[in-house]
């Protein structure tokens, strides 16, 4: 992969602390969520953050 700008690393910072703001806030709403099926919703959502982070993530290495 070819070097990436400041500007570019600045993007991808911002969006990674967002992705893992949004995981944080899932999984602490799936934690106290009563409802079986809608905690699992939120887990999931969780999981697809996660997802984004990684790949987010990936592009740095």
């Amino acid at each position: 992969m070819s070097q990436l700008s400041e500007k570019e690393l600045t993007t991808i910072k911002g969006l990674l602390a967002g992705e893992e703001l949004l995981v944080k806030k899932f999984q602490m709403l799936a934690e106290h969520a009563d409802d079986e099926e809608l905690k699992g919703k939120m887990l999931s959502i969780a999981d697809k953050h996660q997802g984004h982070f990684n790949e987010l993530y990936a592009k740095l290495s």
